[in-house]
């Protein structure tokens, strides 16, 4: 794999700026409409149905946006995505400013959104490599992991505290004015560093995605680890989906958004350590541990109705995250050559991520079918199935660490080094 020698952390970190900025009014709109739609609705499929919504062309568009991410300017697709995305955020605003939104014309908007955004992610992370040395990589991966904690830490309370003045719309009209910095930070960025071409002659686009499957599947160990954490998503995806029914069970929504936060700062903390420390070692072990820790804190965190073993356990699973993440991206990262990373990361982004479609749309429903056939409420038959994930969880970290390929992308590293 090439490597870099010049570094380029501090117009990575105006991206990453611009970044945590965008992910903050994300958050501000997914806790104002989870809300929104469980009190007009009172189910947990209606808004597992939102947020997969928000998710399938993501998913979907991960692929065709990788091949975009290594044809034209990364920096380009990342201003285009970010800003247009805007524009299913200002439609359901026009529609709660007409009266009150509907399902269908939340799930539109959301739908709209995430259109743009899939534009993003895999030109993001391809701009990393652009910018970065791989001795730099670990700690950037932190950093984007705490970026991404913002949602979680920040957005919550601030939310709850803002619904406690005023409605949904505030959040949506705040969600859409982050988009400006964001885009001006990536614009910046492209005027200061060369377009990244990674052909010559640009293939036909078909072959283009499939160099991207190749780069992918051709490694075995990177398709096994890529296969592994389709089902981690599917797992945490439950989680994710199923945490606000059963919090808004037994507690209001600003105890939800406090709540939320306090469960987030074990994310920040864990990507403030490895922002600063980075891992330098043991990569599939760590990955391993804090997949099986991460498991366990899901079965705590559904036992009991109470808010603060919920804080507790959503604390300790946050803090398992970034280690998590740290490790997929940097064993992805070394092993895929920066011609194809763009096209890499959209296969990586597909595979990864059916299992949160799988999630967002079955999870919702079982919680809705338990609770309905056990005589529970809604927010037990979340606990119940958030309980049951937990434990599957646990159990394919303990199934990872021992496949020969998948630790061989660690020693392959060290090889090259």
């Amino acid at each position: 794999m090439k490597t870099k020698n010049k570094s380029n952390f501090s117009k990575f970190m105006l991206l990453w700026t611009g970044e945590m900025l965008s992910a903050i009014g994300s958050g501000l709109t997914s806790f104002g409409l989870g809300v929104y739609v469980f009190e007009q609705t009172g189910s947990a499929a209606s808004m597992a149905m939102v947020t997969l919504l928000a998710f399938l062309p993501t998913l979907f568009l991960n692929v065709p946006s990788g091949v975009l991410a290594d044809r034209y300017d990364r920096r380009v697709l990342m201003m285009v995505g970010d800003g247009l995305s805007a524009l299913g955020i200002l439609y359901i605003l026009l529609c709660l400013l007409h009266g009150q939104a509907a399902l269908w014309q939340i799930c539109l908007g959301v739908l709209i959104s995430s259109v743009f955004s899939a534009l993003l992610e895999p030109s993001y992370r391809a701009t990393v490599s652009d910018l970065l040395t791989p001795e730099e990589y670990s700690k950037a991966s932190g950093l984007v992991s705490l970026a991404g904690s913002a949602r979680y830490l920040i957005s919550p309370i601030l939310a709850g505290a803002l619904l406690a003045v005023a409605d949904i719309k505030l959040l949506l009209a705040i969600d859409i004015c982050t988009f400006f910095p964001t885009v001006l930070a990536a614009a910046f960025v492209r005027k200061e560093i060369a377009a990244s071409k990674a052909m010559e002659e640009k293939a036909a686009f078909a072959e283009s995605m499939k160099e991207g499957w190749q780069a992918v599947t051709g490694n075995r160990g990177l398709f096994i680890l890529i296969l592994v954490s389709s089902l981690i998503t599917c797992l945490m995806g439950v989680f994710q989906v199923l945490a606000q029914p059963l919090i808004l069970d037994f507690a209001s929504s600003a105890t939800l958004g406090i709540g939320e936060t306090i469960c987030a700062c074990g994310m920040l903390v864990s990507s403030l350590y490895l922002g600063v420390r980075g891992i330098h070692s043991g990569y599939v072990k760590v990955l391993s541990l804090a997949l099986g820790f991460a498991g366990l804190m899901m079965v705590g965190f559904g036992l009991w109705p109470n808010i603060v073993t919920v804080c507790l356990f959503g604390f300790l699973f946050f803090a398992a995250l970034p280690f998590a993440n740290n490790c997929l991206d940097y064993l992805a990262r070394t092993n895929i050559d920066n011609e194809v990373q763009g096209r890499a990361w959209g296969v990586v982004g597909f595979l990864s991520q059916i299992g949160y479609v799988v999630a967002y749309a079955c999870a919702g429903v079982a919680a809705d079918a338990l609770a309905a056939g056990l005589g529970l409420s809604v927010g037990r038959g979340a606990a119940i199935v958030i309980m049951i994930a937990g434990f599957l969880l646990a159990a394919a970290a303990l199934y990872l660490y021992p496949i020969r390929s998948v630790r061989q992308l660690e020693e392959t590293v060290w090889q090259e080094n």
